[in-house]
């Protein structure tokens, strides 16, 4: 189905910066996966995108990143259309103000920004040609500066913080990157794995918080510190496209505290890359989506 275009997976395809990414990659003649939980929002985001982009190579596909088996069920659905993969952008997030859990018992945040995407590479990566412009790109946040992986508490049922399984989750999402670069240089692979965060935005990620606090935010907050979900998009597209990148490198705005500003590298904590925490989060993860990542 996809021979001769390269082809690309984008998670949360269907709006915010994961809409911007597609129809990057498509100007960049991708094949674009639309990779979204709702078939209904994503089969309009499509119509949407065509209308602008009309020669584009669109694909709708079903998966709920929180839910294991829908994970499988996508690698499985995805593999029989597609012969390879060339760009996986893990960008689907979401962020909650109340404790929730999915099926297996496992924080909502946890479970959906880190493992889903964790288990999605692992069942994918074997799709992807062994080449520098092979690309995994996984979305971070400024938030993980605010965390550490909680291994005693991994649900961040005992933390007090409203935010703290978001950041949680998200520094995971920059961890894994790192890791999974080591182990692809380990294994002898091209294939880079990179991560990048896209600064502020109000790219429909507070639609579960309170109606009041999206308001304030929007009218006081969105204006100054906030850009455009289309630059937002900016430091993604540059992890996947650029050809000078590297494996590792993590790639965001460089505007002031990195909300917004000209794409570049960007600035993470010393806990961030500590290769201990990375070792035991691999692990967990594996444990968690009951699945063993070999590369």
């Amino acid at each position: 189905m996809s021979k001769g275009k390269k082809v690309a997976i984008v998670t949360g395809a269907n709006s915010g910066v994961g809409f911007e990414v597609t129809k990057g990659l498509l100007k960049n003649n991708f094949h674009v996966v639309m990779a979204c939980r709702s078939i209904e929002k994503a089969n309009k985001a499509k119509e949407q995108i065509l209308n602008d982009l009309p020669s584009s190579k669109l694909t709708v596909m079903a998966i709920d990143l929180s839910d294991f088996e829908s994970v499988k069920t996508f690698a499985q659905a995805f593999k029989s259309k597609f012969q390879h993969l060339d760009i996986l952008v893990n960008n689907a997030g979401i962020l909650f103000n109340k404790l929730q859990k999915n099926s297996a018992n496992i924080e909502m945040q946890f479970a959906t920004n880190h493992l889903g995407h964790f288990l999605l590479t692992s069942l994918l990566i074997e799709r992807m040609p062994d080449s520098k412009d092979s690309r995994v790109v996984s979305l971070s946040s400024l938030a993980h500066k605010k965390s550490e992986i909680f291994f005693d508490d991994i649900n961040c049922e005992s933390q007090t913080k409203w935010d703290a399984p978001y950041a949680q989750s998200k520094l995971a999402c920059l961890i894994f990157a790192d890791e999974l670069q080591r182990k692809l240089q380990v294994a002898g692979k091209k294939i880079i794995s990179v991560s990048a965060h896209p600064g502020g935005t109000d790219s429909g990620l507070f639609e579960n918080m309170p109606s009041i606090f999206v308001s304030i935010l929007r009218y006081t907050f969105v204006p100054i510190f906030l850009h455009s979900t289309e630059n937002a998009a900016k430091p993604i597209l540059m992890a996947a496209l650029d050809n000078g990148v590297k494996g590792g490198e993590y790639f965001g705005p460089t505007g002031l505290f990195e909300m917004k500003g000209p794409a570049g590298i960007a600035k993470r904590t010393k806990y961030s890359q500590r290769e201990d925490v990375a070792a035991r989060l691999w692990k967990i993860s594996e444990e968690l989506t009951g699945s063993a990542f070999k590369i």
